[in-house]
């Protein structure tokens, strides 16, 4: 997945906000981040090296299943600085073990997750309570 594609992506997804921060990563947040009430459920790391239609690190939170199978999936890998905090978070570097198809389907899990991680008021206000 490209900066483009998953930037793309990631905005079709309800109550996401998109913010560039730690030297330039592409991060997504579910909630209200300008009340300082949000959850991060992906992050696009681009390096300066690659253009945008380059496959781009994207990290993403997963269920602890998921997080089991996809560690030691090649193309992915712990997330860094996350995952050695305990957090159930991976990086996909390349397509090899997870097509874009799938990276998708993860994404969605991680913006489902995190959304139910936001208080049940918050959830309630922005439609996101089944």
């Amino acid at each position: 997945m490209t900066q483009g594609e998953f930037n793309r992506f990631c905005a079709t997804l309800p109550h996401t906000h998109h913010v560039v921060q730690w030297g330039g990563a592409n991060v997504w947040k579910v909630g209200r981040p300008e009340k300082g009430r949000f959850k991060m459920f992906a992050i696009g790391w681009p390096d300066k090296k690659i253009e945008d239609d380059e496959l781009m690190p994207i990290t993403f939170h997963c269920s602890d299943i998921s997080y089991e199978m996809l560690k030691d999936t090649p193309g992915c890998r712990p997330a860094p600085y996350l995952a050695s905090r305990g957090m159930t978070w991976i990086q996909r570097t390349s397509d090899e073990g997870v097509s874009d198809t799938a990276l998708k389907d993860y994404i969605k899990s991680s913006h489902r997750l995190m959304a139910a991680k936001l208080t049940k008021t918050l959830q309630r206000e922005l439609g996101l309570l089944a």
